[in-house]
């Protein structure tokens, strides 16, 4: 083939490309156009269907009618009061007088006067508590003079506090035998209990009190 008909070829495939392109363009020209034209369509007959209801006008108020004239008041009637009746009076009350006894006046009696309190009591000297015998007794004979076999009589002089405790013995009279005459005072000073002397207000005081232990052997 020679080259002028292939050139000729290839310019008649160019117009044909050509011609195809733009009945493409064309139809989708149509195209678009046509949906855009059906969509204002439908756009436009949705507005038809709208329905716009006009505003009513207001109602008119009508106004109160006017007030009446003023009429002339009237004074009220004129009304008497009743006549005021006094009420009957009322009878007065009869007094019976009578003679009233006196009141009986019963006489009174003073109370005797209370018997004066008794004088508060005194003690001059301790008192014992108790048997005072039991306070040395053959139990405690010193057993040295029991073995020798010793006796005798003691006395003694014991000085008694307020609360009524010996607070010294002194041996006033011995009975020959040292271990007898403190046997006495250490027992004393040990057992004895006393009620304390008293004086003239009751006042508890200390004092003495005087006494003799006879040591015997017993048979």
């Amino acid at each position: 083939m020679a080259y002028a008909d292939q050139q000729q070829m290839s310019s008649s495939k160019i117009i044909s490309i050509i011609l195809v392109v733009l009945i493409h363009a064309l139809f989708g020209y149509a195209l678009v156009t046509g949906l855009a034209y059906s969509a204002v369509k439908k756009v436009a007959s949705e507005l038809d269907m709208i329905d716009i209801q006009e505003e009513e006008p207001p109602e008119e108020i009508e106004e109160p009618p006017p007030p009446p004239p003023d009429q002339p008041i009237e004074p009220p009637p004129v009304v008497t009061p009743p006549p005021i009746v006094a009420p009957p009076a009322a009878p007065r009350p009869v007094i019976s007088t009578q003679p009233v006894a006196p009141p009986v006046v019963a006489p009174v009696v003073a109370a005797p006067p209370p018997p004066p309190p008794p004088p508060p009591p005194q003690r001059a000297n301790p008192e014992p508590r108790g048997n005072p015998g039991n306070w040395a007794n053959a139990n405690d004979y010193p057993s040295r003079a029991l073995r020798e076999e010793r006796e005798g009589t003691t006395s003694f002089r014991v000085t008694v506090g307020a609360n009524g405790r010996v607070s010294d013995c002194q041996i006033t009279g011995s009975s020959g035998h040292s271990d007898l005459d403190a046997a006495t005072c250490k027992n004393i000073k040990r057992r004895a209990r006393f009620r304390p002397a008293l004086d003239s207000q009751g006042n508890k005081m200390a004092g003495t009190w005087s006494s003799r232990v006879r040591w015997q052997i017993p048979k």
